[in-house]
């Protein structure tokens, strides 16, 4: 691979997770892109092309955020992908680089989410015992109500009790355990929504969501943002060594829908599309699930890490709760998940998590993890899911 058709994280940025009443979309997104140039050492006058994620905010994004970081004229691309808006939003700008349009470009993705509550499904006539098919989808149903239900905490509910009726060894326990991993972790993070340890039993003692997600099993819906500049490698040697030390190699972008299933039509396969997306982002970057050093992966329910640990071939199929009872997620085993704190601690403003993600990442791959740094990181997995479907997987490298 030439230097040119290299892709590097130049620099990257994430606002702080949380409430953020004195700040709308725009303050944050700013926040965000502004943290991210500073970090690479460029400024708007560099950039070649804009990418802005917003799922919520009534569209037009990135033209505003332009009037406040400036205005040159540059193409933007407003992106809506469900929870994999950030991770979309970033792929564009990967691929305007990669085509050779631009030298430089800027991705973010930005979200304000804190008091949203349950995000539901589609509405139905509760007074009816009847459905009539109509519209678009003919004879497909809406399944909310009906068999199960189409909101968040439920559907990943029934997508881990499934894993454990067909492989075994997922319980309350050990989903419980999960979380509690990942509270634990985001001790150690400052941005995190969440920073309280908390207990199993604590846990499982919380309210009850959808069994078995309790209430701390659930990301938490805050406000943020989060924002990369990438470049190819031709432009990347350009720069000083400082910027060529910091930089991180993007080995690997990958973003992948549904392949056509019948039951898909009407159920989330949220399993498929990312081993699918795993498969092609090992292959494009050389490396196998054995050479990853840390994850941040979708955890959007206690229950959706688990079913992901198989998805993204981190053990053996079948073989998650086996993997995570081993103790090798944690921070300090073999291959640590989720340092960040996950979405139920860290959490989720939906557009900004994919590239979060992938800041969490970057920090390790840079030795700048500080109290929470994984010794020795070079290379990393970023992965982000989102319904309706869509999944983003990036692989990324520790500068030589």
């Amino acid at each position: 691979m030439s230097a040119q058709d290299e892709i590097w994280i130049l620099g990257i940025h994430m606002t702080k997770f949380g409430k953020h009443p004195d700040k709308d979309l725009v303050d944050l997104g700013v926040e965000a892109i502004q943290g991210a140039l500073a970090d690479g050492g460029v400024t708007m006058a560099d950039v070649g092309v804009l990418a802005a994620g917003n799922l919520r905010g009534g569209g037009g994004i990135g033209q505003q955020l332009q009037k406040q970081v400036g205005q040159t004229g540059i193409p933007v691309y407003n992106v809506a992908n469900a929870c994999a808006t950030g991770a979309t939003a970033l792929r564009t700008a990967i691929m305007a680089v990669k085509a050779g349009e631009v030298d430089v470009g800027l991705a973010v993705g930005v979200e304000k989410l804190a008091g949203a509550g349950l995000l539901a499904g589609a509405d139905r006539d509760e007074d009816s015992n009847v459905w009539e098919p109509s519209g678009r989808y003919g004879a497909v149903a809406e399944v909310d109500g009906r068999i199960g239900t189409a909101t968040m905490p439920g559907v990943f509910a029934q997508i881990g009790m499934e894993y454990g009726h067909r492989y075994g060894g997922a319980n309350f326990e050990l989903f419980a355990k999960i979380s509690e991993k990942n509270h634990f972790h985001s001790t150690l993070n400052p941005l995190a929504a969440y920073t309280k340890a908390m207990s199993a039993d604590e846990i499982m003692n919380d309210v009850m969501i959808a069994y078995p997600n309790t209430r701390p099993m659930c990301s938490a819906n805050c406000d943020g943002a989060a924002a990369a500049v990438v470049l190819n490698g031709a432009k990347l040697k350009t720069l000083s060594k400082q910027q060529q030390r910091r930089a991180v190699k993007v080995s690997a972008s990958i973003l992948t829908t549904d392949p056509w299933e019948e039951a898909c039509q009407v159920l989330p396969n949220v399993n498929t599309l990312t081993r699918n997306a795993a498969n092609q982002a090992y292959e494009q970057a050389g490396v196998g699930p054995e050479d990853l050093d840390l994850v941040e992966l979708h955890d959007c329910f206690a229950t959706a890490e688990l079913v992901h640990y198989d998805n993204l071939m981190l053990c053996e199929e079948g073989g998650a709760a086996d993997f995570f009872n081993s103790g090798v997620t944690w921070r300090d085993g073999r291959l640590p998940v989720n340092v960040s704190g996950g979405l139920q601690s860290k959490g989720h403003p939906i557009a900004a998590t994919g590239i979060a993600n992938i800041w969490e990442v970057c920090q390790h791959l840079r030795d700048e993890g500080k109290q929470r740094q994984i010794e020795g990181a070079k290379v990393g997995l970023a992965h982000v899911i989102g319904l309706g479907s869509a999944c983003g997987v990036h692989i990324l490298e520790k500068a030589a």
